[in-house]
């Protein structure tokens, strides 16, 4: 995959590829994830040289990166899984990040991290990550994106709302997460809460599952 176009970073146009990442990205995609996650998420939990490995080796075609000149702007990596919307934790459906979990034969495109550089965001890269997942669904003939999303802006109100309740105040258009919102706006769609599905203090360890639905898949059988 690989396919350029221009965003904009206030009034400047700047022209975004986005294409597959390789092992020349491992350095910058490793302190992307530093940038974007710092404290108190875990650092245990960024990209290892072995993960982004395994990632290239097991399933290419779903690691992707968005660049802006030299430098790297954005990446979404992602698997095939056989899911039906059960309960899971990150851990447990990505491999811990190595995807060894990925089968070829599955019916969904997992979504294992998204990650925009801090400098890059409100451009859209985000979005047309997104976009670039959905092309992919509908060109391997999958039943939909999946992926828990962390819902971090629950941390100031943890006190007054519970998980559900502040799922649903984000849903009902009350209240935005800076997470939650931003998928939902990229097309994905709230299904449920999923407890203890990763080690993230700000979300109270809950992840909320998200889904796109591939339109075309009818068409295409």
């Amino acid at each position: 995959m690989q396919f350029s176009q221009y965003l904009f970073q206030g009034d400047r146009p700047i022209k975004t590829t986005i294409r597959n990442y390789t092992e020349n990205d491992f350095e910058q995609l490793i302190q992307i994830q530093k940038e974007c996650f710092p404290p108190p998420f875990p650092s245990d939990l960024w990209w290892t040289e072995d993960q982004l490995s395994n990632h290239i080796r097991l399933f290419p075609e779903g690691a992707i990166c968005a660049e802006i000149g030299e430098e790297m702007a954005g990446s979404i990596t992602t698997l095939i899984v056989n899911h039906q919307g059960e309960d899971h934790t990150w851990e447990e459906i990505t491999g811990d990040g190595s995807i060894s979990t990925h089968d070829p034969n599955g019916n969904a495109l997992y979504v294992v991290d998204i990650s925009v550089r801090p400098k890059y965001r409100k451009t859209g890269i985000g979005k047309l990550l997104m976009q670039a997942l959905f092309h992919l669904v509908v060109e391997l003939k999958l039943d939909s994106v999946l992926g828990g999303s962390r819902m971090p802006g629950y941390e100031k109100v943890k006190d007054q709302l519970s998980p559900n309740e502040y799922l649903e105040s984000i849903m009902e258009g009350t209240r935005k997460d800076p997470v939650v919102s931003f998928l939902m706006k990229a097309g994905r769609t709230p299904v449920k809460l999923l407890p203890n599905y990763l080690d993230d203090p700000e979300s109270a360890n809950y992840g909320v599952l998200m889904e796109w639905k591939n339109p075309f898949l009818e068409k295409s059988k």
